[in-house]
């Protein structure tokens, strides 16, 4: 039998060999890590303060600010440290948390979206029985099975993915750990059980897609039933940040599931994993915070109460 070498550590290949761009391209990546942590941090902090946002809605919305906020921070600030640093070697170990984490918050994220759609179906459908139905008791436990699924369908996923040791290579042609690129080295074995894990993963986001599409064509039914005007801004303005925000998650899950696998380091390979990796946690907290007048409102008594702080 012939000697095999078993790999402890990958290599993070970036786009070019130019240390310029390579430190733009860190700089950059710092400057989007920035907004949305400021941007995800700050929805969540006036959430949790401000009174007039204590409401399942809110509560929602600010379990997926943090899902943002930690989904960025799983890869980001490794890959800014990396171009600066000129530093693209990755542990194993630290490449099984990185796809641990990003799994975790990835389907954690879509759950959540998920019965933020029912929550509006029930808050725009049955508005007299919304306080009976969604109590703060049931916002807890649902949260808590959210998270906890997140969880199981991670363990499962990572859990498959390294259950054997890599002896092909250990480039990976991204800068982190992608799923496809660390099964395009993986494998065959592992390509086949995690296509199996997949195909179960597709049918229950499909059940929670099937879900979700009957909720809002129930709530779009509803207003459209409205007769006055102001109520029917005051539904959509409710539930267009939650329909632009999964829009977004799908369209990026696409690009994550669909994109090519490059065999080379390119700005096409780069772009696309930015896109869905970066794009949305960047963007969320500004839909919610220009689309939900709540959440504006809430801002501004924050900001003013900042300002009259001698």
């Amino acid at each position: 039998m012939d000697n095999l070498t078993v790999i402890t550590e990958f290599l993070l290949m970036d786009f070019t060999s130019s240390q310029e761009l390579q430190v733009l391209q860190g700089l950059f990546f710092l400057v989007i890590y920035l907004g949305a942590m400021a941007g995800n941090l700050l929805t969540v902090t006036v959430i949790v303060t401000d009174t007039h946002l204590h409401s399942p809605m809110y509560f929602f919305i600010g379990n997926l600010s943090l899902l943002d906020f930690c989904y960025i921070s799983v890869t980001t600030p490794k890959s800014i440290v990396s171009s600066l640093m000129d530093s693209k070697l990755i542990s194993l170990k630290e490449c099984v948390t990185q796809t641990f984490l990003c799994i975790l918050f990835g389907y954690t994220e879509f759950f959540f979206l998920v019965v933020m759609s029912y929550d509006r179906y029930v808050a725009i459908c049955r508005p007299l029985h919304y306080w009976l139905i969604i109590t703060p008791h049931l916002c807890m436990q649902i949260s808590g099975a959210l998270w906890a699924s997140g969880l199981l369908c991670s363990a499962i996923h990572t859990g498959t993915i390294f259950r054997l040791p890599f002896t092909k290579s250990n480039v990976i042609h991204q800068f982190f750990c992608e799923i496809p690129q660390i099964l395009s080295i993986s494998s065959q074995s592992v390509q086949f059980s995690e296509t199996v894990a997949l195909a179960v993963s597709a049918c229950i986001a499909l059940l929670c897609c099937v879900i979700l599409f009957t909720s809002y064509v129930n709530i779009f039914s509803t207003v459209l039933q409205m007769q006055s005007v102001e109520a029917r801004k005051k539904a959509l303005s409710t539930c267009s940040p939650q329909i632009a925000t999964f829009i977004l998650f799908v369209i990026s899950a696409l690009f994550a599931c669909l994109g090519p696998i490059s065999n080379t380091s390119t700005i096409q390979s780069l772009l696309t994993a930015m896109f869905y990796s970066m794009v949305p946690p960047f963007i969320n907290p500004i839909i919610f915070s220009l689309k939900n007048r709540e959440i504006k409102s809430a801002l501004s008594r924050m900001f003013n109460r900042s300002s009259k702080v001698p």
